[in-house]
C-alpha cells in the first residue's frame, strides 16, 4: 500500500493509467462496429456483392465518393431502414471512420449482421490510391 502512496509512484501510477487509456480509446470509439480495411472492403464488395453506404452528407457525396456508393445521410439511416438489403454485407463509409462505425454499430444491433465499417472512412481509401467518383 506504501507504493501507491509515495507522490513519485502516484505519477507513474497516473501515466500507467492513462497510457491504458490511450490504448483502449480506438477501440471505444468504434462503439462495437467490426471494421474493413480497404482491400477487405474491396473484396466483399467484389466477392459478395457488398453495399457501400455513404453516409456523409448529401453535399460532401457530391464531390467524391466510393463508385457506385449509395448516398444516406447518417441522420437519415433509422428511416430508411427497410431500404437497406439484410442479406447482403453493408459497407458504410464516413469521411474518417468514426460516424461509419456508430452506424455500423447501430444496423448490427437492428438485424443487420454483415453491417461493417469502412476503417479509416474516405480518407483511407483516398490514401490507398482507390477511384473516387463524382456525382452530380
Amino acid at each position: 500500500m506504501d507504493f501507491f502512496l509515495d507522490q513519485n509512484n502516484l505519477i507513474f501510477l497516473f501515466v500507467a493509467i492513462a497510457s491504458g487509456v490511450m490504448l483502449m480509446l480506438p477501440n471505444l470509439l468504434k462503439g462495437g462496429a467490426k471494421t474493413l480495411t480497404v482491400q477487405q472492403a474491396v473484396q466483399m464488395a467484389n466477392q459478395q456483392q457488398g453495399l457501400f453506404l455513404d453516409v456523409r452528407s448529401s453535399e460532401s457525396f457530391k464531390t467524391g465518393s466510393i463508385p457506385q456508393a449509395r448516398n444516406l445521410p447518417a441522420a437519415d439511416v433509422q428511416a430508411k431502414l427497410s431500404s437497406l438489403p439484410q442479406d447482403k454485407p453493408i459497407i458504410v463509409v464516413c469521411e474518417k471512420g468514426r460516424d461509419s462505425a456508430r452506424v455500423a454499430a447501430s444496423l448490427r444491433k437492428q438485424g443487420y449482421g454483415q453491417a461493417f465499417s469502412l476503417s479509416e472512412g474516405l480518407n483511407g481509401w483516398v490514401q490507398s490510391g482507390m477511384p473516387l467518383s463524382k456525382k452530380h
